[in-house]
């Protein structure tokens, strides 16, 4: 029960730092909840978690949307994350558990030193962006950082970017939810965690609303940026050393 109660927080705090931070949810969820699951559990309730948490933001930052990247970004994501769910039945889970450990540490490193790396907004970036952002998150379970880079591109507002960013996870989520089920990802054992989630996704993201409208949300970043490294260090530490896991 213990165990339960800590992964609850941990979801909550996953929950408010990807609102603040603009990268999602699921770039703390995916390696805090391996300390509690299996990695194939984690991928198919990730999924499931993350349609709550982006029809919250949706609602909560409904404020618009840009369509045009809903459409150059989001399709490709949509297709490419299809992909990407169905081969990693096929991958090593050991494979992809050092895949997202490595992800995490560079995305992070990359965006907190050199952030002022800019990425044209443009038709082939934004594509490109949601190619790899779809087929990442389908295969280790979160592309939000690469798609928040690409979005960043285009100067949106706030409020804008979290809804456009949403919306395009949805569709990432809902069709990954449905691979991930035919895969036996999500296990009936683990589907109370569902409505705690949902509850977990509505909190979460009205503190991380509340917290932007406080404070600047580029200095948070880098502190989200550097919970992302330490994360992606122990993920690392994990696989090597087993004897770490909380599980």
């Amino acid at each position: 029960m213990q165990h339960l109660y800590l992964f609850i927080l941990l979801a909550l705090l996953s929950e408010i730092l990807g609102t603040v931070g603009g990268f999602g949810s699921s770039l703390f969820f995916v390696p805090i909840a391996s300390y509690f699951l299996d990695f194939y559990s984690v991928l198919g309730i990730t999924a499931l978690f993350h349609v709550s948490s982006n029809l919250t933001k949706i609602y909560f930052f409904r404020k618009g949307v840009d369509k045009k990247l809903i459409f150059s970004i989001g399709i490709p994501a949509v297709i490419f994350v299809i992909i990407g769910a169905m081969l990693s039945k096929y991958v090593n889970v050991q494979i992809l558990q050092i895949a997202l450990s490595v992800f995490l540490i560079s995305i992070s490193l990359l965006l907190l030193f050199f952030n002022k790396l800019i990425i044209e907004p443009t038709i082939i970036n934004s594509v490109s962006g949601g190619v790899l952002s779809g087929l990442v998150a389908g295969l280790v379970g979160t592309g939000g950082a690469i798609r928040g880079m690409v979005l960043a591109a285009f100067d949106l507002k706030t409020e804008i970017f979290i809804a456009t960013s949403a919306l395009i996870d949805l569709g990432i989520d809902c069709s990954r939810s449905g691979i991930y089920v035919w895969n036996g990802y999500v296990h009936q054992h683990d589907l109370y965690l569902i409505p705690i989630l949902f509850v977990v996704s509505i909190l979460g993201t009205f503190i991380g609303k509340k917290i932007l409208e406080k404070i600047s949300a580029k200095h948070f970043k880098t502190l989200v940026l550097a919970l992302v490294l330490i994360t992606g260090l122990l993920s690392l530490l994990k696989i090597f050393f087993p004897s770490l896991s909380m599980i």
